[in-house]
């Protein structure tokens, strides 16, 4: 009878560690900030084979320049909920892609698959650290 319990609760646990698999984080995050003088947006795309792509763009009326690109691009992995990028500084860095995601983490946000209320809670990027100072405390959700 022990066996059948301890054998119930695995395949429960088991159950739930795949319900969460990391193929729900795949996909392309964005958010649009400010207002016609003053617009940002900021996108990322985490894809299946680990690789991301950021853009930023910002829109100053009356800024010099008045239109920035700014991109970055590298590797990501999921531990947990936590996400840490990286950036390979020969490879990932050139005229383009400008910025250093090394040392940056994002929490994964998602509604958990216990939760049967009604209540919606959009899948999102919550960045808590990183060396680029605008990115720490975005919060972007998927698209």
């Amino acid at each position: 009878m022990k066996k059948i319990v301890l054998l119930l609760v695995f395949f429960l646990a088991a159950n739930d560690i795949l319900a969460q698999e990391p193929n729900t984080i795949y996909g392309n995050y964005s958010i649009e900030l400010g207002n016609e003088q003053h617009h940002i947006k900021y996108e990322i795309s985490l894809n299946s084979n680990g690789s991301f792509d950021f853009h930023s763009y910002s829109k100053v009326e009356g800024g010099i320049p008045p239109e920035t690109h700014v991109y970055g691009k590298g590797n990501w992995n999921l531990e947990g909920k936590i996400v840490s990028f990286v950036t390979d500084e020969e490879k990932d860095l050139n005229e383009k892609y400008t910025l250093d995601f090394n040392n940056t983490r994002a929490r994964f946000i998602t509604k958990p698959p216990r939760d049967k209320t009604a209540r919606v809670l959009k899948t999102q990027l919550k960045f808590f650290e990183s060396k680029i100072f605008w990115i720490k405390g975005l919060n972007i959700c998927k698209i």
